[in-house]
Formats: C-alpha cells, structure tokens, sequence
C-alpha cells in the first residue's frame, strides 16, 4: 500500500502483525510483495537497505497524526488509518502490533 513512499523514502515507520524477531541495527530488504509469491516468482527489491532503528509493541489505536505521516499517508487522520488497517486486515484497534521504525541506507 506504501510502494510509492518507500521508493521516495518518506515513509520511515511501519506496524506489522508481526516481524517479533526485529531489533535495532537488523538491515532489511524493502519489496513489493513477499506473500502469495507463484512458483519461480521472486520479490521485487523497492530501492536499498533499510536500517532498523526501534520497536515497540502498541495497539494499534494508539498511531497518532506524526506516525500517518511517516507510515506514508499524511491525507490520513489516525481514526482513517486505524479503519484502513482493521478493514483490511480485520481486527479491531485494541489488535497489539509491532511499531517499526527505520532510516535508509
């Protein structure tokens, strides 16, 4: 959903359902996909590394308007952002998920 403010490098924060395993330091490899990959089909790299600087596990109702921003959508208010997420993935916003936040490399 965000392809195009990584590649501009203006998103420097994600929440994913998971991910436990990331610490301040780890490098990691921004693609498009990654899940629901077809036999020999490989991910495509969106520009370089990225850095991990924090994590932080948080309810997804707690995003405020600075982090719509630098998840990449800054037309989003926090109740917007919150319903994109719970609709998508369909949860509710007491959900926990694991606030990332990186620089590029």
């Amino acid at each position: 959903m965000t392809t195009s403010a990584v590649r501009d490098q203006t998103k420097t924060v994600t929440r994913r359902f998971g991910w436990w395993f990331l610490k301040p330091g780890d490098l990691v490899q921004p693609v498009e996909k990654s899940m629901g990959l077809t036999k020999g089909e490989k991910a495509k790299k969106i520009g370089g590394l990225v850095q991990v600087i924090s994590t932080r596990t948080e309810p997804l109702g707690a995003i405020d308007k600075m982090d719509c921003v630098r998840e990449g959508f800054p037309e989003l208010e926090p109740a917007d952002f919150i319903d994109m997420l719970c609709g998508h993935y369909r949860c509710d916003a007491s959900k926990q998920v694991n606030r990332i936040e990186f620089e590029y490399l």
